[in-house]
Parts: structure tokens; C-alpha cells; sequence
């Protein structure tokens, strides 16, 4: 589904040029679980947001859908990223000012979907989600866990081929944590390839495999038998 291909991310200021990414060989197969560790500063964030589509890279090869899309204007990314990619982050992303329907509702507003689907499509997903009881209250009015349903809700609403999690529990206790796992776990058995970047030894091992960045290199990438079933 994605490959790298000596992926490489400098970030440049006036004074200092920092290599974020340093020749990256990568590669996730359709229907893969991939949990990405490693330190503060490694480059995982970074190499996410180039696997998403948010960003290019310096130099190297980005294979998505086996398409070469590093040198990808912007737009070309958006139009990619919108049909294929849902993104779950640590703190949440949800908009205070929209209820929890129309936060889920937004990304197909986005794809022209008519409003009955719409209205359907959302209702069967926050029913999916067991958070359907909250679809009129608004973001603040729930709890962090509820949040995070709401948030992997919208990640998937479209059908997207892949989600990519950024901390999806960093901002959790452990119960709604483990509930979270839970979720991302069935999503990858009903076919959705994941990839997931964690501080969390625990997390990473719902993970088929689970990959090492150190100062911008994978150092390690090994196969992992799952635990949590």
C-alpha cells in the first residue's frame, strides 16, 4: 500500500538545517497493523505526516496506492488524501463548536455525499462506536474516551483504506486506552490497514509489526505475534 524509498526530511532555518528523516526504507502492505516507536524527536511524527499526505519529503521515493506522490503539489495531496487516509491524533481534533453529528458528518460534506447518506452513514458509525447517545451533545460535554470514539468515528466514515494514529491513547487513562486498541484492532480485522505511532510498549503490541526510528533511521522493524485478539 506505501513504500519509501530513501526517504529523507531537512527541516532549514536561517542558522541550523536538521535532518528529521534520514534515508527511510519503508513499507506497509495492504491490511498490515504497524505500530511505530521510538524517542521524542526521532522523526515519527514527521514520517507520519509524509505517510498521510500532509507533507513531501526532501528527497527519496514515496509510494502510495503505487503511485510516486513526493513531489505532489498540495492539492494533488488533498485529493488523494481525502478518499484513502483517516487520522486519529492524541488530542482528539475534534471542532468545540460543532456537535458530535457534525463533527462526524464533516469529512463527507467534504465528498459532496448527500445529506439522507450522510444522515445514515453517521448514525450507523456512532451506533458502531456505542457513542450514538451523544450525537447532538458537543465535544466538551464528554470524556476524553468519548472523545476518542467520536475522533475514530470521523476517521472511518468515509471507508478510508488506512488510518494513520498518532498517540490515539497518549491523552487516555488505561480502560478507555484499552477501548481505543480495541476499536483500531477490529477496524484492521474488517480489513483497514493502520499505522500507528506510540510511546506505548503496550499499545505497539496489538501491532502485526512494530518498527524503531532513532534519529531519523529504522533500526529495527520485526514481525510481532498479537496478544490482544
Amino acid at each position: 500500500m506505501i513504500r519509501t524509498k530513501e526517504l529523507t526530511k531537512y527541516f532549514r532555518t536561517e542558522e541550523v538545517e536538521t535532518t528529521a528523516l534520514n534515508k527511510v526504507n519503508f513499507e506497509v502492505k495492504e491490511g498490515e497493523f504497524v505500530a511505530i516507536m521510538g524517542p521524542s524527536g526521532c522523526g515519527k511524527s514527521t514520517l507520519l505526516n509524509i505517510l498521510g499526505l500532509l507533507d513531501n519529503p526532501s528527497e527519496g521515493e514515496f509510494y502510495f496506492l503505487n503511485e510516486e506522490v513526493s513531489k505532489y503539489s498540495e492539492r494533488q495531496r488533498a485529493n488523494l488524501r481525502k478518499e484513502n487516509i483517516g487520522f486519529v491524533f492524541q488530542s482528539f481534533n475534534l471542532i468545540d463548536e460543532l456537535t458530535v453529528f457534525e463533527n462526524v458528518e464533516l469529512p463527507l460534506l467534504y465528498l459532496g455525499v448527500p445529506t439522507a447518506e450522510r444522515k445514515k452513514r453517521v448514525d450507523d458509525k456512532l451506533t458502531q462506536m456505542n457513542i450514538i447517545h451523544r450525537k447532538n451533545h458537543f465535544p466538551q460535554q464528554l470524556s476524553g474516551g468519548q472523545q476518542q470514539r467520536v475522533a475514530v468515528a470521523r476517521a472511518v466514515i468515509t471507508n478510508p483504506k488506512m488510518i494513520l494514529a498518532d498517540e490515539p491513547t497518549g491523552n487516555l487513562d488505561s480502560a478507555h486506552g484499552d477501548e481505543v486498541m480495541s476499536m483500531l484492532t477490529e477496524l484492521n480485522k474488517n480489513g483497514t490497514t493502520i499505522v500507528m505511532v506510540t510511546h506505548s510498549p503496550a499499545d505497539a503490541e496489538y501491532g502485526d509489526r512494530i518498527v524503531h526510528l532513532f534519529d531519523g533511521h529504522v533500526v529495527t522493524d520485526n514481525q510481532n505475534g498479537k496478544f490482544h485478539i
